[in-house]
């Protein structure tokens, strides 16, 4: 068959690997001038570099088979890594237990049930009885209202705000359990990079579509999805310039708040199951340093005049020529500080870099840039599959999902493989009739 991908993110990227080896004719198309999505590179002043910042955990199975799929494992590095915590105008370490107990600010008894929780939360396999509790009072009833102000309160306000109040607790569960898998022991956590960052797993994964017989279509955006007459099935898309392309079925992985647009012979109430949905953007601040930050690569902060819940030090995990710190700025978009200019928190990162390590001066800032991605979260309440339509639609021959289909998991690119293969699967296999 005859099958059209929109979105060449790795979800998209995935879906099209799976169906040129399903044996499937492919096309991809993506509005951006490069692969990748939220993974894709730019060049930082001769830095080849994500614009926001991945990592890999030994659990991220999909990810690490796609690798031996294609021949680049050997690309995989493994790096002992290292948390902190910045709270009360000290930076702390943080992420085993001796580290728990040493943490100034917080009573023993919190620090007993926050350590229970985190373990808890590792072990649990099991997500159903958490998917409708609400994930605060969740966490609250473990560690206590002390534990919960101190080390849980600013992740929740300064990433989620007005939502911060109805997340799910499988979900918040979910994040927790992945990182913590990827700990070798009690006191050390491994975490992984490709040599070549993710533009090698895109162009590896490209290449092996091209062979394939697929084909890549970059800064070609798919204006609409048409259907058949009777608007029962697909009849193939139209492009820039009315140029209408056949075909037999059609994958969009592109954000769902833009599906309504692209696709307006859906129904009117899966339209507004889309658009009821909520996301979180994102301002990703990137600093290229003389002289490092710390020695963490996973920063908490816990910071009254710091409005982020942390940062990461990504050449403490991968190491590069200079230092790389990423700040994001996760908040709604329609939030008024998301419509700000981007020096208003480029001046900020530096201010609170400044203040984390008071050596850094202005001269130690290389480089510092800003990028900005609208739907970088979706934010999942309690029941959150429920509020979603199924990825195959009642138009014949069309899926749609996109990373809030990875519930009760957080977005990432073993997520996305997974995902993204299975769509390919179900495309390239099901029958012709709903």
């Amino acid at each position: 068959m005859r099958i059209a991908v929109i979105g060449a993110g790795p979800m998209g990227l995935a879906a099209a690997y799976q169906l040129t080896r399903d044996g499937h004719q492919v096309v991809v198309y993506e509005a951006d001038d490069r692969l990748g999505g939220m993974t894709a590179s730019f060049d930082f002043s001769g830095l080849s570099i994500e614009r926001y910042y991945h990592f890999h955990c030994t659990s991220d199975r999909g990810f690490l088979q796609m690798l031996d799929e294609l021949g680049i494992s050997s690309s995989m590095r493994w790096t002992e890594t290292r948390m902190g915590y910045w709270y009360g105008g000290l930076l702390q370490d943080w992420g085993n237990p001796v580290a728990l107990l040493k943490f100034r600010g917080l009573g023993l008894l919190g620090k007993l049930r926050y350590g229970l929780h985190a373990f808890a939360s590792t072990k649990r396999r099991d997500w159903q009885p958490l998917d409708r509790v609400e994930a605060s009072g969740w966490i609250k009833r473990w560690v206590g209202e002390a534990a919960w102000d101190v080390l849980w309160r600013t992740l929740f306000d300064y990433k989620f705000y007005q939502y911060a109040d109805n997340l799910s607790a499988a979900w918040i569960w979910s994040r927790i359990n992945r990182v913590g898998r990827s700990r070798y022991s009690l006191m050390r956590e491994k975490l992984g990079y490709l040599e070549g960052g993710s533009e090698t797993l895109l162009q590896a994964m490209a290449a092996a579509i091209k062979a394939a017989g697929g084909e890549i279509h970059l800064s070609c955006p798919v204006q609409q999805v048409v259907s058949s007459d009777s608007g029962q099935s697909v009849a193939g898309v139209q492009l820039a310039g009315e140029k209408f392309e056949e075909f037999d079925r059609v994958v969009s992985t592109i954000p769902l708040p833009f599906v309504p647009r692209l696709i307006p012979d859906l129904p009117a109430k899966v339209q507004q199951q889309y658009q009821a949905l909520n996301n979180i953007a994102v301002v990703c601040v990137i600093v290229k340093l003389d002289q490092p930050l710390s020695d963490k690569f996973w920063l908490n902060i816990n910071d009254p005049e710091m409005d982020i819940p942390g940062l990461v030090e990504y050449s403490n995990l991968r190491p590069l020529d200079q230092h790389v710190v990423y700040v994001p700025f996760y908040l709604p978009g329609d939030h008024p500080k998301f419509q700000e200019p981007d020096s208003n928190f480029i001046n900020k990162v530096k201010k609170y870099l400044k203040t984390i390590n008071p050596t850094l001066k202005d001269s130690s800032f290389i480089d510092i840039r800003a990028s900005r991605y609208r739907y970088a979260q979706p934010v999942c309440q309690p029941g959150f599959l429920d509020s979603l339509p199924p990825c195959r639609t009642c138009i014949d021959g069309l899926w749609v999902a996109d990373t809030s289909y990875y519930y009760p998991c957080d977005r990432g690119i073993s997520e996305s493989i997974d995902f993204g293969r299975r769509l390919g699967r179900e495309a390239g296999s099901a029958g012709n009739s709903q």
